[in-house]
């Protein structure tokens, strides 16, 4: 009995010590693996929606607040009070738009919806504290790392999955797919995999990649560095056949840098040549080799924004000149199969039968009626002698590029009956295209028009504070939204809590840069290549926020924040056991005695002198 106690007693111990870095581990492989499926809506109206990650999260932050409380667990850090700072001025933000410059209704609707968003950029924020606390030796950073690779694989193969045997897909693309529906991909859709849209997934690949990339190049083993680089080359895949073209511009960018800092890690001119040109020459020949194969889909969007901007069309067409010099038409030609060909000899499956595909919205609709609420799309009144038009006007004579079929716009009208019954109606209505849509392109009109504009506006409001989260897309004050986007997380930033706001915010990305460039040349190789890699992958998400709300998405925001904490909490683990061993040397007896020394010596009272 004594020793099953005693053993007990030591798993306890055990668990004890070990629980926070199992949650962390944990999180860091959930939150970009499980798929968006809602538990419930805080706000039925609104599109965002409780998930499991959020109860785990939730979970792990009390057990993270105990281990600090009983002093296991450490968070003090630069970061700490700049995150601290970001939220007083959150806080700020918040009730100055509802007391003084009432850009939100004193309602509950409407400052729960603003709540929602401040306590939603909080949780992101817990992330970066939980893996900061978590790791307390190397072995945790490694296991970590080891973890998000196999996280990134993971994502990969069910983005295969997806494509190409129909693996579920959980969107949250618009107010009907965020209910949980389960879809399926459709011929010329974009693969998303267990993200919830193809932005965001993209997103995720530009921070994941050049880390994983750093940690290739730098790695001891050549089992391990061979891994790490099929890795990085399938996940270069899926983001292709994401078809974004932001984050795979941030992606280049984010490569470059990985690829250069670790050039002028090297020592010696000839090795940084080598390595530099290399590494430039495989990046270029592989990446050239996946678009001929499966970058039909991204090189026809590019082609768009090429064919708009001539000198950036000249810029491009000088970098297929040097394409050709490295891998000529005539060798692409020559390659033994075709992109159809290979595409044809891909393993595959058949469309689920009766299954929902991402572009039926109508059928999803009807999935989510038991679920949905008339107020999911706010219906406009009709007096009872009107009745909503059965079908659309004619469709126009030209498109907008990149938009193939003109689908018109579904819109959810009420009628009135006689015996005052009210009754909703799915209605048809005609898209209208602006003639900058159809000059340039849609996506990059609605930003310039729309978009943008109105971040500028609620900046100018109120520069020092803004107008409050969640306020930016209202046409009106009252008008309640039942999704917020601005797709630009700068001006996002700098609508919603002005200056203030955008200092605190981006002050904490300064912090994660200025440690990665300090340890770029560490002695540790995993350090040097965790400061690469999150150089890399920061500079490319920042340039990816240009064009997207990058860090208002939970899975990219959240995974992001950790890889942060991971770093930074293994500096600081390593700064306090270098201080731990300087007070060895001078008290050279156990630990627990070397402390009581130090103690003993800050406490005895200092000598007089006479003068």
């Amino acid at each position: 009995m004594t020793t099953f106690t005693t053993q007990l007693k030591k798993w306890a111990n055990w668990l004890d010590d070990h629980l926070l870095i199992i949650l962390a581990s944990i999180l860091l492989a959930f939150i970009p693996l499980y798929p968006k499926i809602p538990l419930w809506s805080p706000i039925e109206q609104y599109i965002v929606r409780v998930r499991a990650e959020d109860l785990l999260i939730g979970l792990t932050v009390i057990v993270w607040a105990i281990q600090v409380l009983r002093k296991k667990a450490r968070f003090v850090s630069a970061m700490f009070w700049m995150v601290v700072a970001y939220a007083v001025v959150g806080l700020v933000s918040t009730l100055v738009a509802i007391f003084v410059i009432k850009t939100i209704p004193l309602e509950p609707l409407h400052v729960g919806k603003t709540l929602l968003h401040y306590f939603r950029y909080l949780e992101y924020f817990s992330l970066f504290f939980i893996l900061y606390s978590a790791i307390k030796k190397r072995s945790h950073l490694v296991l970590a790392v080891s973890i998000f690779a196999l996280t990134v694989l993971s994502i990969a193969l069910y983005g295969y999955g997806q494509r190409y045997f129909y693996f579920p897909v959980y969107s949250t693309m618009n107010r009907e797919f965020s209910k949980g529906v389960r879809l399926y991909l459709t011929q010329y859709a974009r693969v998303q995999s267990t993200f919830a849209g193809h932005y965001d997934m993209a997103a995720y690949l530009v921070i994941a990649l050049p880390l994983l990339l750093a940690v290739a190049y730098r790695a001891r083993k050549r089992a391990i560095s061979l891994g790490l680089h099929f890795i990085f080359w399938i996940g270069t895949w899926l983001l292709i056949l994401s078809a974004s073209r932001t984050p795979f511009a941030a992606f280049i960018a984010g490569v470059g840098v990985v690829i250069l800092a670790t050039t002028l890690n090297k020592t010696g001119i000839k090795q940084k040549v080598w390595f530099f040109t290399t590494r430039s020459a495989i990046f270029v020949v592989m990446s050239a080799l996946l678009f001929y194969y499966f970058g039909a889909d991204m090189t026809e969007r590019l082609s768009h924004v090429v064919n708009s901007q001539p000198a950036l069309k000249s810029v491009v067409d000088t970098l297929n000149n040097q394409r050709r010099m490295i891998i000529s038409d005539q060798a692409l030609a020559s390659l033994p199969l075709t992109p159809q060909q290979l595409q044809e000899r891909l393993p595959k499956g058949n469309p689920p039968s009766g299954g929902i595909s991402t572009d039926d919205v109508t059928a999803a609709a009807a999935a989510t009626a038991d679920v949905a609420s008339s107020v999911d799309q706010p219906p406009s009144p009709l007096t009872p002698t009107e009745k909503p038009s059965p079908s659309p006007s004619p469709k126009p004579t030209q498109l907008p590029a990149g938009v193939y079929e003109d689908i018109p716009d579904q819109v959810v009208v009420a009628t009135v009956s006689a015996t005052g019954e009210t009754t909703y109606i799915t209605v048809a209505k005609p898209r209208v295209y602006s003639e900058c849509a159809l000059k340039q392109e849609l996506s990059l009109c609605i930003r310039q028009e729309t978009l943008w504009p109105r971040a500028i506006e609620g900046f100018l409001s109120n520069p020092i504070t803004g107008s409050g989260y969640a306020t930016l897309t209202k046409e009106n004050i009252d008008q309640f939204t039942e999704a917020d986007s601005t797709d630009n997380n700068f001006l996002r930033t700098l609508g919603e809590t002005g200056l203030l706001g955008f200092i605190t915010f981006y002050g904490c990305v300064g912090i994660i840069l200025y440690a990665a460039i300090r340890n770029l040349r560490d002695s540790d190789y995993l350090v040097s290549a965790m400061s690469v890699g999150l150089l890399g992958g920061s500079i490319g998400l920042l340039l990816n926020a240009i064009y997207i709300d990058v860090f208002a998405a939970s899975k990219v925001a959240q995974t992001y924040w950790a890889l942060a904490g991971l770093f930074l909490g293994y500096l600081a683990v390593r700064d306090r056991l270098a201080k731990e061993a300087e007070q060895k040397a001078v008290y050279p007896a156990t630990s627990t005695l070397a402390k009581e020394g130090v103690r003993h010596a800050k406490a005895k009272p200092k000598k007089k002198t006479r003068v």
